[in-house]
């Protein structure tokens, strides 16, 4: 026995070792309730999370930031609403409630991105693949076209 395993303690039922001056640690996490309060899409991006519940203080510093109103940024909280809500039905599979929403915001972000690059071009190469030609480059990126409006 080398001195490395002499210093770790194993721990029964063959599931490892640990060392004896490991911390224990006793995590939280807090328990999400189907039909829990969400956030508005906007609020959402710029908290982190759609679950109020969820929005939990780390470090006593206050979560959030301004998300500036720009139509990227309203397609950036609609997918993002989009993914959340996705996460949460994989836990949460029976949620009515929460899949007419997500059926409601993924019909959004889809309208949205597609106005978005009716008006600004592609977001992505696979949705320059939809043009007649290679578009990609062609369009003002979403940091130029506010440059140029300011």
């Amino acid at each position: 026995m080398n001195q490395e395993s002499a210093r770790q303690i194993c721990c029964s039922g063959g599931q490892g070792t640990l060392p004896p001056c490991a911390p224990l640690a006793v995590p939280y996490v807090p328990f999400q309730q189907a039909s829990s309060a969400k956030y508005d899409a906007q609020e959402a991006l710029a908290q982190g999370t759609l679950f109020p519940s969820l929005n939990l203080p780390f470090h006593l510093m206050v979560n959030g930031a301004e998300v500036p109103k720009t139509p990227l940024s309203e397609l950036q909280a609609l997918c993002f609403v989009v993914t959340e809500l996705g996460l949460y039905l994989d836990t949460h599979k029976d949620d009515q409630e929460a899949f007419q929403m997500f059926q409601k915001y993924a019909a959004m972000a889809k309208s949205t991105q597609a106005s978005y690059e009716e008006q600004y071009g592609p977001l992505q190469q696979i949705s320059a693949a939809a043009d007649a030609q290679y578009t990609w480059l062609c369009n003002p990126w979403p940091w130029n076209e506010q440059q140029e409006a300011e």
